[in-house]
């Protein structure tokens, strides 16, 4: 038989420990576990070391990624985290100027803390990538596309070169999900996602993954650091993520092509300069998106020219919420400069392009058309 697609694998993934054949994995709501002696361990003996429903979740993950081993964290952010805790002072990480705004904080703003030295490039053109590598780079961390501008970075290429010089590379996976990419057959050796967004899918709860292939040191490194400090993702949010999960596929086609038909929309309109979407034809990184991932996605941006038309356009639409988080099923729309990358400093902003008038929006599975509606009511009533 061919290999199960990820839908499939999806709603077929069983609870082998579970002796009752329950349809939904078994909830472990507990802190400790009773041991058979006091010599002797069971399999399970505190939550922050091991849980059963957290084991099952760390298992599809990692078989819908094909990656060795997963690891589910409290949040996106404390899996990030965990992934810098792999460096020693004085060692490197390169890094992309355009990601989310959280890892820029914690890139820029926690890990010199630790004397990790961190160089920001853009991504998209490999010369910048090879002349910034060096003997003391570990870790080069991508995002494809990125967060909030949409551009396209070639992983297996970076992949070749940072392993070249002996570095691993992080892909942040979480604006595309394992439903559309997975960076891991393009050579990465971790991939992050926040479990929060297209898995979890629903807005209900934090929880971030990572998942590696390669050296079983790698594997066996996240797994002390998970345990040490105590980021273990809760069991009942492992129950939450595993029941969103089911229809992730689902979820994400549907997104996927609401989103393609309001970037359509958008880059007709006259009141849109630019409209940053890998699905549409003029996308300059189009054809490399396509050659690493199955669809383009259901988050874009766009350009008005105008702050105050933008901040018009946010406030005024009816059927997406302002907030940050993208991946729910609901639409989201937001404005990133003063939301979810207000932490960078506005020069900076200025520098890599990331202007004011920047909308962000998260295509959820409403019906496209009543969007594209909003969206054009929002546009045509704002400000000259």
């Amino acid at each position: 038989m061919k290999e199960p697609s990820v839908a499939t694998i999806l709603t077929s993934f069983e609870n082998s420990f579970d002796g009752f054949g329950s349809m939904s994995t078994p909830l472990y709501q507990t802190a400790t576990f009773k041991q058979p002696s006091a010599t002797d361990n069971g399999p399970y003996d505190y939550t922050r070391s091991g849980n059963p429903t957290r084991d099952v979740l760390q298992s599809l993950m990692a078989k819908l990624e094909k990656a060795d081993q997963a690891f589910c964290f409290t949040s996106g952010m404390a899996a990030l985290a965990a992934v810098t805790h792999l460096l020693k002072s004085g060692q490197e990480i390169v890094a992309g100027e355009d990601i989310y705004g959280g890892s820029d904080r914690l890139l820029s703003q926690v890990a010199p803390r630790h004397g990790i030295v961190v160089k920001r490039i853009d991504t998209t053109k490999i010369s910048e990538v090879t002349s910034a590598i060096g003997p003391l780079t570990k870790l080069v961390w991508l995002e494809s596309p990125t967060n909030p501008r949409l551009q396209i970075t070639d992983i297996k290429k970076i992949a070749e070169i940072a392993h070249y010089h002996g570095a691993l590379v992080l892909v942040d996976n979480s604006i595309m999900s394992p439903v559309l990419s997975r960076p891991l057959e393009l050579g990465a050796d971790i991939v992050m996602h926040s479990a929060t967004k297209f898995i979890a899918g629903h807005s209900d709860l934090m929880a971030g993954i990572l998942a590696v292939k390669g050296e079983s040191s790698l594997a066996k490194e996240i797994a002390f650091l998970q345990n040490a400090e105590g980021s273990g993702l809760a069991p009942f949010d492992c129950w939450l993520c595993l029941r969103g999960i089911k229809t992730m596929a689902l979820r994400v086609e549907k997104q996927q092509a609401n989103a393609q038909k309001i970037a359509e929309f958008l880059a007709s309109h006259p009141r849109v300069k630019k409209v940053n979407y890998a699905g549409l034809p003029d996308h300059p990184g189009r054809s490399l998106h396509y050659s690493q991932a199955k669809g383009a996605g259901s988050v874009l941006s766009f350009l008005t020219g105008s702050l105050a038309l933008s901040k018009h356009v946010v406030e005024t639409t009816k059927y997406f919420n302002v907030t940050v988080s993208f991946g729910s099923v609901k639409s989201l729309i937001s404005l990133p400069c003063f939301m979810s990358h207000a932490s960078i400093p506005s020069a900076v902003r200025e520098e890599r392009g990331l202007t004011d008038d920047l909308v962000r929006i998260s295509v959820g599975i409403e019906d496209a058309d009543d969007l594209i509606a909003d969206l054009d009511h929002a546009l045509r009533s704002g400000p000259a």
